[in-house]
C-alpha cells in the first residue's frame, strides 16, 4: 500500500505485525522508489532495545509518517513504541529482501502486496499463525472477568459479561425507551470509573446535551433544569471535575460510520467507540440514518475488529428486519415490560450465532438521564435454567433500589446511620445472604418506624414511599416474606398512597362500559356518547385495535397530563402519620414555612369539577391524526400531538408551565405536548413570560374543534347544580359516573370494550384542566400572593392572611369555583374525607 494508506491505518498495521506476526509493504513516491516493510520485531531483534534505534511513539510516527519511510528506506530502521514499549519496526524492503531471499513471504512482499502464504501473492504479509486449542484455552483461564468496558448496571454487565472486544455491539430500543442513556452508561463508566479513552461519536444530541446528560447521571440533578442552565454549587463542582475525563465526542456534522473508523485509530489507547445513534427514519441531516444503516453497521464492525476494540452502537428501531440487516455481533434490545409493572425495562441480550444468552430488567430513571438496576430477568431460551426466585420480599428490594441515589452518594441528606443500614441492605440482598438480611430487619423496621425528613424530590419521595410500606410491611409481620404484595411507587407521582385510593390504571371496572340504566342519577356515558354522536364533524371515537401501535398512538402517555408536583423551593414538605377519624392510619402533607415569608396562614385551595370543567373548551381533533412533522409555527386551526423543546422558565416561584411533562424528556431533550400546552406556551410568550415559542419538531393533527365535550359539560354543570345541595348518595353517585364516563375515553386494559378509545382526547382534557389550574395561579403570584404548592389540578396552597384567599379564585361549589380552607403552620394538609 501506500504511504499515505499506511498512515491511516497505521495503528491497525502495528496490531496485524505484534499479534499475528504480520509484514506490509508500504511505497512512498510517485515511482514507489521508497520502500520499506512494517514488520514485526522477529525480524530485527535489535529493535526490542528502544535505545539502540531511532524510536518514535505511535502518534507522532503517524503525525511524521513521511519522514520515517524515507529514512527507513535509506538504511535506517525505525523503531515504532506503544508508549515506552517497541512494538514494530520500519525496515528497508530491498535489505530485507537481499537478507531474507529464501523467504518465499517476504519475497512475495517485495512483489507487491502482503500475503498469506505462497500460494497468495496479492497479500504482503507473514503466514498466518495458527493457534493450537491448548492455546486457545490458556487465554480462556487467564482472561479473567468482565475484561471488557461495562455499562455499570450490575444485572445487564452480568448478562453481558461486558462489552466484548472486537465486537460491535448494537442497542435496540424503540424511540422515547431510553437506548441512548445504555451508550452514555458505557461511556460514564470506562471514562468515568475506569478512567479509560472513550470515543463518542454523537448523531444526533451534540456534545452540550450529552455533558447536561452525564452530570444529570452523576449528580442526580434533574435534566430538564440542567437544560435551562440552572446549575446548584454542587452540580457547578461536578461539571468541574469532569473536565478531565477521558470521553471525547465528535458531534459535528456529516458524521459518518466512515468518518468514526477514520477517527479512531487516531486516539491513543482508546478503549470503546460509543455511536449515538443510529436513526431507522431517513433524514437528509443525517448520515447514519435510514438505508445507509446496514452499510454503517458493517464498517462499525470493521472497524471493531481491525482496532480489536468494542464498537457499541445505538439505534432508534426494535424492528426485526432491520435489526437483522445490521447483522451486528451482539444484541442488546430494550422492550417495556407488558405487565402491571410497566416502571420496568426488560434488556435481553443475544449473540449473532448462539441467540439469547441473558436478560435482566432496568428502571428507567429519565428524569436523570440514566437507567437503575432493577434485578435479573429470566432468559427465554430453550435448555437454559429459569433464573430462580430473588431473595428479599418485593419490599425490601424497592427500599434497596429506592435507597441508591444516596448509599451511592448521588444524593445528600441521609443520616450516617440510615446511610449505612440501607448500604447494608443493598449488600445482603446482591449477595445473597439471608442472615444478614434477618439482622438487617430491627434497625430497617425502626428507621420505617420514624422515617428522617427527605426532599420533596423524585428520589425522595421514592425513597419515603419505600420506607412506609417497609413500615407497614413489619408490622403485620410480613417484610421477610418473597411473596408479600408491596406497594411499587412510582418515582414521579408527588403523593405518596395511602393505601385507600382504588387502582388507578384506569379506575375501571368490567361493567363500566355498559350504560347506566333507565332513572339513574347521572347518566354520564349515556350524555358523552350523545355528545359526541351530535357532532357534525362525523368524529372517530375508537381508534382500530390494529391501529393502536403505531402512528401517533405510541407516543400518548399518561405524563402529558402536565399536573404540577410543585413545592416552593425555601418550603420543606414531609409526609407525616395521621389517625383519620374512621382510625385508620395514613401519611399526610406538612409544611414547613421559613419565618422569612413574614406573619400568615396556610390557606388550602380546592377547585370544583377541575375535569368536567375543562369539557367546555377542550382543543383536539375529533377525526384522524395525520403526520404533520416539523412545524414552523403553531397552527390555530389544526389540534393533536407536537413534539417541542421544553421552554427554559427561570421564575422560582411558580411552577414550569408543562407541569411534570419536563420530567420525561426523550433523549434529545424533548417532550410530546397536547394543543392545550401549546396554546398555554403561546399565550406566555404574547405576555412576555417566554422569550420565544417553542420550536415544533414533529406533529400529529387534524382540524380542531373545541365544542366536542360542550353539551357533557352543560349537563354536568346543571346536575351538579341541583345534586350538590342533596349531598348524599346522589351526589356520590354522579360523580362516580361522571369519573367514570371520563375515563372511558381512554380505557387501559384491553378487555374493556368501552365505546371510546382515543387516548389524545382524554389528555387534551386532562392538560386543559392543568393549564387552567395553572392559569388562575399564576394570575394569583402576579398580584402578589405567595404559592407555596401547586398539585394535580385542583389544589394549591397559598400564604395569607387569615380569611383573606387570593381574589383570583371564585369561592363556591359551582364548576371553576373553590373551596378555600385556612390551617395554621405545623398543621396537616388534609386531603379526601379528612
Amino acid at each position: 500500500m501506500n504511504a499515505t494508506e499506511a498512515r491511516n491505518a497505521l495503528y491497525a498495521l502495528v496490531k496485524r505485525a505484534e499479534e499475528d506476526g504480520r509484514t506490509t509493504l508500504i511505497c512512498k513516491g510517485q515511482k514507489r522508489q521508497d520502500r520499506v516493510l512494517l514488520a514485526p520485531l522477529d525480524l530485527l531483534p535489535a529493535a526490542r532495545k528502544a535505545e539502540v534505534l531511532p524510536s518514535h511513539v505511535l502518534s507522532a510516527a503517524q503525525k511524521d509518517f513521511g519522514d520515517l519511510v524515507t529514512r527507513a528506506a535509506q538504511g535506517q530502521p525505525q523503531v515504532l513504541l506503544r508508549n515506552s514499549t517497541p512494538v514494530a519496526v520500519l525496515l528497508p524492503a530491498d535489505a530485507v529482501s537481499a537478507t531474507h531471499s529464501s523467504d518465499p513471504v517476504t519475497d512475495a512482499a517485495l512483489a507487491g502486496g502482503a500475503v498469506n502464504s505462497p500460494r497468495n501473492p496479492e497479500r504482503a504479509s507473514a503466514p498466518r499463525r495458527l493457534a493450537t486449542l491448548g492455546d486457545a484455552i490458556g487465554a480462556v483461564l487467564t482472561s479473567g472477568q468482565a475484561a471488557g468496558p461495562l455499562f455499570g448496571l450490575s444485572g445487564l454487565d452480568a448478562a453481558t459479561g461486558g462489552l466484548p472486544s472486537g465486537r460491535l455491539t448494537l442497542v435496540a430500543a424503540a424511540p422515547n425507551v431510553g437506548g441512548s442513556l445504555l451508550g452514555l452508561a458505557a461511556a460514564r463508566q470506562t471514562a468515568l470509573v475506569d478512567g479509560r479513552k472513550v470515543l463518542y461519536a454523537a448523531s444526533g444530541p451534540n456534545r452540550a446535551d450529552i455533558m447536561r446528560r452525564i452530570l444529570a447521571a452523576e449528580t442526580g440533578g434533574d435534566y430538564p433544569r440542567l437544560k435551562q442552565g440552572r446549575l446548584t454549587a454542587r452540580e457547578q463542582q461536578v461539571a468541574q471535575h469532569l473536565v478531565q475525563a477521558p470521553l471525547l465526542i465528535d458531534d459535528g456534522s456529516d458524521l459518518t460510520a466512515d468518518a468514526i473508523a477514520e477517527t479512531a485509530p487516531h486516539v491513543k489507547d482508546l478503549a470503546l467507540v460509543v455511536v449515538d445513534r443510529l436513526q431507522a427514519a431517513h433524514s437528509a441531516r443525517l448520515p447514519l440514518s435510514g438505508e445507509r444503516l446496514p452499510d454503517a453497521s458493517q464498517v462499525l464492525a470493521s472497524l471493531a475488529r481491525t482496532l480489536h476494540i468494542p464498537v457499541l452502537a445505538i439505534v432508534d428501531s426494535d424492528n426485526p428486519a432491520l435489526l437483522g440487516l445490521l447483522d451486528a455481533d451482539v444484541l442488546v434490545t430494550l422492550a417495556p415490560k407488558e405487565d402491571s409493572d410497566s416502571s420496568k425495562v426488560q434488556v435481553t441480550v443475544a449473540e449473532r450465532d448462539f441467540g439469547a444468552i441473558g436478560s435482566a430488567y432496568l428502571r428507567p430513571d429519565l428524569l436523570h438521564a440514566r437507567f437503575l438496576d432493577a434485578g435479573v430477568a429470566p432468559v427465554d431460551r430453550a435448555g437454559v435454567e429459569g433464573t430462580a426466585r430473588s431473595l428479599g420480599s418485593a419490599v425490601e428490594q424497592e427500599l434497596a433500589e429506592a435507597s441508591l441515589p444516596y448509599t451511592s452518594g448521588a444524593q445528600q441528606g441521609l443520616p450516617a446511620p440510615l446511610t449505612h443500614v440501607l448500604a447494608a441492605l443493598r449488600t445482603a440482598l446482591a449477595h445473597g445472604d439471608p442472615d444478614a438480611l434477618a439482622e438487617l430487619e430491627p434497625p430497617l423496621a425502626e428507621a420505617a418506624a420514624a422515617p428522617p425528613h427527605l426532599p420533596d424530590t423524585a428520589e425522595g419521595r421514592r425513597l419515603a414511599a419505600a420506607l412506609q410500606a417497609y413500615g407497614t410491611a413489619a408490622s403485620a409481620g410480613t417484610s421477610g416474606q418473597p411473596d408479600a404484595a408491596a406497594a411499587q411507587p412510582t418515582a414521579d407521582r408527588g403523593q405518596v398512597p395511602d393505601g385507600d385510593e382504588e387502582d388507578d390504571r384506569d379506575g375501571l371496572v368490567p361493567g363500566d362500559e355498559e350504560d347506566e340504566p333507565e332513572g339513574a342519577v347521572f347518566p354520564a356515558l349515556r350524555i358523552l356518547k350523545d355528545a359526541v354522536a351530535r357532532s357534525k364533524m362525523h368524529p372517530i371515537p375508537v381508534i382500530r385495535t390494529e391501529d393502536r401501535d403505531s402512528g401517533p398512538w405510541p407516543l400518548i402517555s399518561e405524563d402529558m397530563d402536565g399536573e404540577p408536583r410543585w413545592v416552593h423551593p425555601d418550603i420543606l414538605l414531609t409526609r407525616v402519620s395521621h389517625i383519620k377519624a374512621n382510625g385508620k392510619r395514613v401519611r399526610r402533607d406538612q409544611l414547613e414555612v421559613p419565618g422569612s415569608f413574614g406573619e400568615g396562614v396556610l390557606c388550602l385551595i380546592d377547585r370544583n369539577g377541575s375535569y368536567p370543567s375543562a369539557c367546555s373548551a377542550v382543543p383536539l381533533a375529533p377525526n384522524k391524526l395525520l403526520h404533520t412533522g416539523p412545524l414552523d409555527a403553531f397552527d390555530k386551526t389544526q389540534a393533536g400531538i407536537y413534539l417541542i423543546d421544553i421552554p427554559q422558565w427561570n421564575r422560582t416561584d411558580m411552577p414550569h408551565p408543562l407541569g411534570r411533562i419536563i420530567e420525561r424528556p426523550d433523549d434529545q431533550g424533548r417532550v410530546w405536548v397536547t394543543t392545550p400546552h401549546i396554546k398555554q406556551l403561546e399565550k406566555l410568550v404574547r405576555e412576555g413570560h417566554l422569550p420565544v415559542a417553542p420550536t415544533i419538531h414533529d406533529s400529529w393533527t387534524g382540524k380542531a374543534n373545541e365544542s366536542l365535550f360542550k353539551p357533557f359539560y352543560e349537563a354536568t354543570r346543571k346536575a351538579r347544580t341541583e345534586l350538590v345541595q342533596a349531598g348524599g348518595k346522589p351526589y356520590k353517585a354522579y360523580k362516580t359516573r361522571l369519573s367514570i364516563a371520563l375515563r372511558l375515553l381512554w380505557p387501559k386494559r384491553q378487555e374493556q370494550r368501552s365505546p371510546f378509545w382515543r387516548p389524545d382526547w382524554r389528555m387534551s382534557m386532562v392538560a386543559e384542566a392543568s393549564v387552567r389550574h395553572w392559569s388562575v395561579a399564576f394570575r394569583a403570584v402576579q398580584e402578589g400572593h405567595t404559592l407555596l404548592a401547586l398539585r394535580n389540578v385542583d389544589a394549591a396552597v397559598f400564604w395569607t392572611p387569615p380569611g383573606a384567599p387570593p381574589s383570583t379564585y371564585r369561592i363556591g361549589t359551582g364548576f371553576g369555583e373553590v373551596k378555600a380552607k385556612f390551617i395554621q403552620p405545623g398543621e396537616i394538609i388534609p386531603e379526601g374525607d379528612d
